[in-house]
């Protein structure tokens, strides 16, 4: 038994981590920075104990709890990207009164159901760690209750992500009823195309988990719950709650969907290209930054499922790539938007950017990068990001797919260069106060680094995602 637990140490740390810094805030006043200081610590005690660990595939609990390289990937990846977005975001949250020591303990626990999340091997395992995200990022979205637009936002969510988790579990409750098991392997050999009630079930379980990652036609809250959430909650929900989504639709599609490749092929496809067009054709009208972004994260997951849709281990390989390099340039897009401070206000519209390399070339200079790489212009990080999923599409012969992708890229470039514009050649309209955000600054450096320099050997990310699937 103690054996068994050994492979749950992250876990288990997380939740006593979890316990103990509630206590802390529970009876010591204004005790807002001690704990988010703790936060970050566990993060990076966190990381360290998944690499210190092995990453051979070992399951326990009747084979529904798996350690393995692939769940092991994506929990550093959401540890390491939640730690930059909340540090990053830290001076936002104490400027517009969030400091609550509630925030950084509800961040640890939606962390820690997304690590059920990625580690199920079992439907049951799985929903429960989806719920406890899902909690989590309810009160996430309207934690500045003081704001209508949050508030709003905290609603939306709520109501539409109640509907499609009520789907899920529904597909979920029929799965098992047509397979006779709730473990992903045991579906997996229970499940062929002539099993017409189980291919039933893997409809609405897509549903549910298409609205996880807002992809088309499952998008709708994205926009609104964006705009209206505080940014620092905006930037959290683009960036990690999508890697552990994406985590979830390989995980399906590659064990206990297997088997019916060309049932659930088809509806990824359509999700995919119905993102894409609706991504980039939506963005081009809007005027409010991180409304702009939502759509163009629903764009950037309709390419990640293109990876999906090929139904591959190159394809789901292509798709981890992907989501990596855009978690790095949406920390870097969010984390600029931290700089953008005027009178104790923090702007978020486009024509707020008028100008604004006259007299901040160093932030101007990051954007674009960002949006240049966000486009998927060379030699940036973002366009090796589409380059390997669209290689990985034409292998598969799947050239309406690649060329639809090729068509909304260069759709989507025209947004991306009209902020660039702005930033350059419109007149100037505002000056910003001296940024003293030292820790968004360190993120945006990262992020521009990272994406400049990744073509020197852009095969490094690859390599290591590969690895992923031969152990």
């Amino acid at each position: 038994m103690i054996n068994n637990l050994n492979i749950m140490i992250p876990e288990i740390f997380l939740s006593l981590s979890i316990f103990s810094v509630l206590m802390i805030g529970v009876f010591i006043k204004q005790s807002f920075n001690l704990i988010f200081n703790l936060t970050s610590i566990i993060i990076v005690i966190t990381v360290a104990i998944i690499l210190s660990g092995p990453n051979n595939e070992e399951k326990i609990f009747l084979d529904s709890f798996t350690r393995d390289a692939f769940s092991n990937y994506f929990k550093i990846l959401i540890l390491l990207s939640s730690l930059f977005v909340l540090n990053a975001s830290k001076s936002f949250i104490i400027d517009n009164k969030l400091d609550k020591f509630e925030y950084p303990i509800i961040i640890l626990l939606s962390i820690l159901g997304m690590f059920f999340m990625v580690s199920s091997n079992d439907l049951i395992l799985f929903y429960l760690g989806l719920e406890l995200q899902s909690l989590s990022l309810y009160i996430l979205a309207s934690i500045d209750r003081d704001n209508l637009r949050s508030t709003e936002s905290g609603i939306k969510y709520f109501v539409l992500s109640a509907l499609s988790s009520g789907l899920l579990l529904y597909g979920c409750s029929l799965l098992y009823g047509f397979t006779g098991s709730t473990n992903f392997d045991l579906i997996s050999d229970q499940l062929n195309k002539d099993n017409t009630g189980a291919v039933f079930a893997m409809v609405f379980i897509l549903v549910g988990l298409a609205f996880k990652v807002s992809a088309v036609p499952f998008h709708m809250w994205t926009p609104d719950v964006y705009e209206g959430a505080p940014t620092s909650i905006t930037s959290y929900f683009a960036v990690v709650p999508k890697v552990a989504g994406l985590a979830l639709l390989i995980k399906f599609m590659f064990i206990p969907f297997s088997n019916i490749l060309l049932e659930w092929q088809t509806i990824i496809i359509f999700i995919s290209l119905a993102s894409m067009i609706l991504g980039a054709v939506a963005a081009m009208v809007q005027k409010n930054f991180k409304r702009l972004l939502a759509y163009s994260s629903i764009g950037h997951i309709g390419y990640a499922l293109a990876g999906v849709a090929t139904g591959v281990v190159n394809g789901y390989q292509s798709s981890i790539v992907y989501i990596s390099i855009y978690v790095i340039m949406n920390i870097g897009a969010f984390s600029c938007l931290y700089l953008l401070k005027k009178n104790g206000q923090y702007k978020e519209d486009i024509s707020d950017l008028s100008g604004i390399s006259k007299k901040h070339p160093l932030l101007s200079i990051s954007l674009l990068i960002i949006l240049f790489s966000l486009a998927g212009v060379p030699p940036l990080g973002g366009f090796f990001a589409k380059f390997y999923v669209f290689l990985a599409v034409v292998e598969q012969k799947m050239y309406v797919l690649a060329i639809i992708g090729l068509l909304t890229t260069v759709m989507s470039a025209f947004y991306y260069l009209k902020i660039v514009k702005t930033i350059y050649f419109d007149d100037n309209v505002i000056s910003y106060e001296p940024a003293k955000n030292k820790t968004a600054q360190i993120s945006i450096f990262a992020s521009c680094a990272f994406l400049v320099t990744f073509f020197l050997y852009p095969s490094i990310l690859n390599n290591l995602v590969i690895s992923l699937f031969s152990s």
